[in-house]
């Protein structure tokens, strides 16, 4: 563990910019006035609580409750209007494990985990059910014939360790979820061919380490493996091999994956990169195209916005930086199942 890399203030300005874009129904947008999808708003909740605005996050979770559908998930994407995608993305609705364990380890909130627990025990029911024979959790569960993603599936086995964590606190456990879990890693760690060939996303290339499935050796082997395809020395980590882009979210959640297995200075140093994309609010552009250009003229971002979940990223891996044990224990497979007191 090192030290964070943002102020205790910096860090403030940054979840306080989170905060401002929560709309008074618990939902958290991408930006104010745009759409929410799941996955990114539960990273924007765990960023609420990692910077202590529990009563806002506990509101984000209540939000994802009173939309979850009969049979366990969410839909892709939402707006003021409801649904606007109505894809059922099995790694968007498996998050909210992640997001409810992080708040019962950072307020040990009995009520709020007793009230959220059935809205897990529902999801992740959901999201087993397609599971495949040989272990890859289909992407879509209104298409699973589309295939898998190892990202996706990376991110579930997360998830899965995180419901279940949850579940022995509440004396509740759920065996077929420990099987799943197992079946879910060997496909990632053994048979990446079973997944679609999304190789050239910084993601596919982390997410089996961040997802906890790679430790030890094995997780610094991957690491180490594509490197140079992804990083950007000073700036950071290109959301695809092949393109210019530099995005804040995939370079801190790389510096997450590296912090769980021991790289701290490399991952701090990532964070560091990070903030050059540091708006004056508090909240990170979500990237920039670096083509021809560096620190003396840091060129277009390729995008104008400062997305909700893209700061959270930032304020997460600072957090474990900061050796926050709530995001630590969330983030660092090791520490996962570890009872804290």
């Amino acid at each position: 563990m090192t030290d964070a890399v943002l102020s205790h203030a910096d860090a403030q300005r940054t979840v306080q910019a989170i905060a401002s874009v929560q709309l008074p129904d618990g939902r958290i947008p991408w930006v104010a006035g745009g759409r929410t999808d799941p996955w990114n708003m539960v990273e924007a909740a765990m960023a609420l609580d990692a910077g202590g605005r529990h009563e806002a996050a506990a509101r984000a979770y209540g939000w994802l409750a009173r939309r979850q559908e009969a049979h366990g998930g969410w839909y892709a994407y939402y707006d003021h209007t409801g649904v606007v995608d109505a894809t059922l993305d099995t790694n968007i609705s498996a998050y909210i494990a992640v997001g409810v364990w992080h708040h019962w380890l950072t307020t040990g909130d009995e009520r709020f985990r007793d009230r959220l627990w059935p809205v897990v025990d529902r999801a992740i029911a959901h999201v087993v059910e397609h599971q495949q024979p040989t272990g890859e959790i289909a992407w879509r569960a209104d298409d699973p014939a589309d295939g898998a993603l190892l990202t996706g599936s990376s991110s579930v086995h997360a998830s899965l360790r995180c419901a279940i964590a949850l579940a022995e606190t509440l004396e509740s456990p759920r065996p077929e979820w420990d099987v799943a879990l197992v079946l879910l890693a060997d496909a990632i760690a053994n048979r990446e061919p079973s997944f679609l060939d999304k190789s050239r996303w910084a993601m596919d290339w982390y997410y089996p380490v961040l997802g906890g499935v790679l430790t030890g050796d094995a997780a610094i082997a991957r690491i180490e493996e594509r490197w140079d395809a992804f990083v950007v020395e000073g700036l950071g980590v290109r959301c695809v091999s092949d393109r210019p882009w530099i995005t804040a979210a995939e370079t801190c959640e790389l510096a997450l994956a590296l912090n769980a297995v021991g790289d701290s200075d490399r991952a701090r140093a990532l964070v560091e990169w990070a903030q050059f994309l540091r708006h004056h609010d508090g909240s990170y552009w979500c990237g920039m195209n670096f083509e021809g250009e560096r620190f003396d003229d840091p060129g277009e971002y390729f995008t104008a916005d400062q997305p909700t979940w893209n700061s959270a990223a930032v304020v997460l891996a600072n957090a474990v930086l900061s050796g926050d044990v709530a995001t630590v224990a969330v983030f660092a497979p090791d520490a996962v199942l570890t009872e804290l007191s």
